[in-house]
């Protein structure tokens, strides 16, 4: 292991060796033009195209096709079994998902036409152990043998969102307006709904071949149904080619999109708040948070789960209600605001976007960019959930495209637009050198997050404040999440060291430092990159064992009806 973690420090050199240039450069300045050969040439190998002009990228085709193939072959699971979904999350079905359908309402279960799902088991127990013996154990194995797992499915599923819910839907969304106008949102959408029977496919395979360690630890993610899933099916070396790959390419967006996008968010809202023009600015910002980070995330997956299903709800309530008052308070140019977003999803008017076909490839980017779906980084964090049924935390999955693209990003664009109604920047003109989506709003260029805190600013006052406590809210949660997904991977490549484990935390943190540092440009075009480079080897694993998802879909649907059978008998 010592030489294979050698190997990777000396392939890495590269990034933590700042330019010698001239004496007049900022630290922030030379640690950009460290990592932006870096960032290109990843975005070039990455996203090379199937079609020019429109440049319509592989990856893309194969994410949205994948999504469209799994809706259908379903029978449209984002809507069917959305009402399932939230009752899962509510428990609803947590006394079968524990314990067993059979065992609790089968023909000798212990349930006795009663819905155990609110009741204590040990003291329902204990009533029937004069009366009961079903076989002889049915109790001890009623009481022994409970379901895997070390978070519950909301914690799994804020765990989940926090990853996802991020930046993305602040920055990534102005980024893809200013790129793409308004009708980027339509196609982000489609995306987001289409994304989210994806989820449910990754996510339950994710649970289903999951390892479960002595003491308990839950290891789980493609790594794993890509290892054990294509061996069952008679591709092993397929299988484990695909799985290090993934491996790789996981910490990659772990240090990337799930990380240096993040701190560079948030570093860019920060320093416009405080007005930090020192050239070492993004760097100290960096090693702050950093530092926050560090100390959440030595805790491992419990101590992220305690943290972001308390931080999750929170911001996002708080920023969703801030999107709200602004929506309601321009009540009368909502209607004029879908229209635009429509309208322009298939007439786009923004200058040099290349017509349907070029606003629709924004809106997919940015939206498969925020809510991961095909990535199958999610299906990490829902591995750990506690369950007996796979395609129970499937369902569960289903609603994070729901929560963070078609509600949380759309609210984010409806303020945009509404607030560009006044006619401040023009769709589709980058004033940046980099792509990074740039606009000239007074006096101002601003990009990403900036572009929202104008929007913001316009209607809330003191808005700066709360949109930056937003963002870095948004970050740290994203980045907490990421460094379990990565963390996972490294010790898929690794193994479960303490080694290993410090190695890739301390490497991980180093990235926090590098995207505060470093140009917008640069750190999203590498964190595309990474993003979606985990797509390729993740739907292998997809289309080989979709099968199996079909067949744990209907035993959890079945244990569902067994139990209302019971009851209603």
């Amino acid at each position: 292991m010592k030489y294979r973690l050698l190997t990777l420090f000396a392939l890495m050199a590269p990034i933590f060796t700042f330019s010698q240039g001239v004496v007049e450069k900022g630290l922030d300045e030379k640690i950009d033009e460290a990592f932006k050969p870096i960032s290109d040439f990843f975005s070039a190998v990455i996203f090379f195209n199937v079609w020019q002009d429109p440049d319509i990228p592989f990856v893309l085709v194969l994410l949205v096709a994948s999504a469209l193939f799994f809706t259908i072959y379903f029978g449209f699971p984002n809507v069917r079994f959305f009402g399932k979904a939230i009752n899962t999350v509510r428990g609803k079905y947590e006394d079968i998902e524990k314990h067993g359908a059979k065992e609790l309402y089968g023909e000798d279960g212990i349930a006795q036409g009663q819905d155990l799902s609110n009741v204590d088991i040990e003291e329902h127990l204990v009533g029937l152990e004069d009366d009961l013996a079903v076989n002889g154990d049915i109790i001890d194995t009623i009481r022994d043998e409970s379901s895997d797992g070390e978070v519950s499915h909301f914690q799994a599923l804020a765990t989940a969102v926090s990853g996802t819910v991020g930046n993305g839907n602040i920055a990534g969304v102005a980024l893809a307006i200013a790129l793409g106008g308004p009708g980027a949102t339509f196609w982000m959408i489609v995306c987001g709904l289409l994304g989210m029977s994806t989820k449910f496919v990754e996510c339950t395979l994710g649970v289903q071949y999951r390892d479960v360690g002595e003491d308990g630890t839950v290891y789980g993610g493609p790594m794993y149904y890509l290892s054990k899933g294509l061996k069952e099916r008679g591709f092993q070396k397929l299988g484990k080619v695909a799985a290090v790959i993934f491996a790789i390419f996981c910490i990659g967006g772990s240090f990337g999109g799930g990380n240096a996008a993040q701190s560079n968010q948030a570093t860019i809202v920060l320093k416009e708040l405080f007005n930090w023009q020192s050239t070492a600015a993004g760097a100290i910002v960096g090693l702050g948070l950093a530092i926050l980070v560090g100390i959440i995330i030595i805790g491992g997956i419990k101590r992220i789960a305690q943290v972001t299903e308390k931080v999750v709800p929170f911001m996002a309530i708080m920023y969703v209600v801030a999107c709200l008052y602004i929506i309601f308070v321009n009540f009368n140019l909502i209607d004029d605001a879908v229209a635009l977003i429509v309208t322009e999803a298939f007439n786009p008017k923004a200058i040099g976007v290349g017509g349907v076909i070029g606003v629709l490839l924004v809106g997919f980017k940015r939206a498969a960019f925020s809510n991961e779906a095909g990535a199958g980084s999610a299906s990490i964090a829902h591995s750990a959930v506690r369950t007996k049924y796979s395609a129970s935390e499937g369902l569960v999955a289903l609603l994070e495209p729901f929560i963070d693209t078609v509600l949380i990003c759309t609210m984010t664009a409806l303020v945009i637009v509404i607030f560009n109604f006044g006619g401040y920047f023009e769709y589709g003109l980058d004033v940046s050198t980099d792509g990074s989506g740039a606009v000239q709003i007074g006096a101002d260029v601003v990009q990403g997050a900036g572009i929202t805190a104008k929007a913001f600013a316009a209607y809330i006052p003191y808005s700066n404040v709360f949109l930056t406590i937003a963002v870095v809210l948004f970050a740290v949660s994203t980045m907490i999440s990421w460094s379990y997904y990565g963390l996972q991977s490294w010790k898929f490549l690794f193994g479960r060291g303490k080694a290993a484990d410090l190695t890739y935390k301390f490497l991980f943190l180093t990235f926090v430092v590098i995207g505060a540092a470093a140009s917008m440009g640069s750190i999203w075009a590498f964190s595309d990159a990474m993003i979606f480079a985990m797509v390729f080897p993740n739907m292998v694993g997809l289309f080989f064992l979709f099968p199996v998802v079909k067949k744990q879909l209907k035993r959890y649907l079945d244990a569902i009806k067994l139990k209302y059978d019971a009851i209603d008998n």
